[in-house]
């Protein structure tokens, strides 16, 4: 072999990350560069590699790893794709805030929300109330991080359910097929064509501003339209071999939906959950403003756009400062959401090549 040759077999082992004591090993010759017959390898089961590839015998496939390489494994993946999308990493952040602000807000204002300051109404905002304070002398800021509070927790357990629960169900019907399939789709394109927002401002509206019950009525309305659409992504992943391999072996079919079926579309349920807490939200705010969710003396930040609509004139802050909180929310929601589909989606470009 030439010198040239030499070198750059040299070069590829080292990028290789091979030693002469690695190539080494292994009984089998390989052709030299002349390809000669006396280079020919001595037994069928020997790869020929070109020796100016630098690899003088078949790869160990059983080789320990070197220390200096690490195996990327699927979370490491999807975190790379996720942290490379600016937005999403905005949108975590800012929910990250607003979060903190929900837990750590109402202990940095010496006012309650309920507690008003009958010295100081409808006053600016100002060293002793930082967002100003309401007709009723209430501070606005510690409103609106009980608010930020109350509509997290009610958007959160929604969406928490709403996912399980269309899960089960979308992938049960997909499974079970049949009467039970037949019967769960009617109940689906039923509920579907009736106006649901009226019958929960009809449920709600005698609740006393009760969130418990508007969260179950949230819920319980909630999840017919995911499941729609769990159920025909569930189809295709029923006609799987390991589904089939499940049936044959005598698993149960609500295990194999626990199991194989639901962790399958775990994808869609992810970014189902992100967008659910975003549409949550907005089905709280709005019932709210209407007066037909949480009423004072608890409040959210429907509540507090409702108040401050009235007095967008004479007291703008009272409606700027919850609407900021509101879309601040929404918005960094939305862009998790989309930062998640494209770290979920293997089609997907816009996180970059891993």
């Amino acid at each position: 072999m030439s010198e040239t040759g030499k070198n750059r077999a040299l070069q590829h082992r080292a990028d290789l990350g091979r030693t002469a004591a690695d190539d080494a090993i292994g009984s089998g010759a390989i052709p030299t560069a002349d390809l000669t017959s006396a280079s020919q390898p001595t037994s069928q089961t020997a790869v020929a590699y070109p020796a100016e590839a630098g690899i003088t015998s078949s790869p160990d496939p059983y080789r320990e790893r070197k220390p200096g390489l690490r195996h990327m494994s699927r979370m490491m993946l999807y975190r790379r794709r996720f942290m490379r999308n600016r937005f999403a990493v905005v949108g975590v952040i800012i929910f990250v805030l607003l979060i903190l602000l929900a837990i750590i807000g109402p202990y940095l204002s010496k006012w309650s929300y309920y507690e008003a300051d009958f010295l100081a109404l409808s006053e600016a905002p100002g060293p002793e109330h930082w967002f100003g304070t309401s007709e009723a002398g209430n501070d606005l800021f510690a409103q609106v991080t009980h608010g930020l509070g109350r509509s997290l927790i009610i958007a959160v357990t929604v969406s928490i359910s709403v996912t399980f629960l269309s899960a089960v169900i979308g992938a049960g019907a997909a499974l079970y097929g049949g009467a039970v399939e037949k019967i769960i789709l009617t109940i689906i394109h039923f509920l579907l064509a009736v106006p649901t927002f009226l019958i929960i401002a009809l449920l709600v509206s005698d609740s006393g501003g009760d969130w418990k019950l508007l969260t179950v009525v949230l819920i319980a309305f909630g999840w017919f339209y995911p499941a729609r659409v769990i159920w025909s992504l569930a189809l295709s992943v029923r006609e799987n071999d390991y589904v089939r391999a499940a049936k044959y072996m005598g698993v149960s079919r609500p295990r194999t939906i626990l199991r194989h079926i639901v962790p399958n579309i775990g994808s869609l349920l992810v970014i189902q959950l992100a967008l659910s807490v975003v549409s949550t939200v907005m089905s709280e705010t709005g019932l709210s403003f209407l007066g037909l969710g949480v009423k004072l003396p608890d409040v959210s930040l429907g509540t507090l756009l409702s108040q401050g609509a009235n007095q967008l004139e004479s007291a703008p802050w009272m409606f700027w400062f919850p609407a900021g909180v509101l879309t601040l929310l929404t918005v960094s929601m939305a862009f998790i959401a989309d930062g998640l589909r494209d770290a979920l989606d293997p089609n997907s470009n816009a996180g970059g090549k891993a």
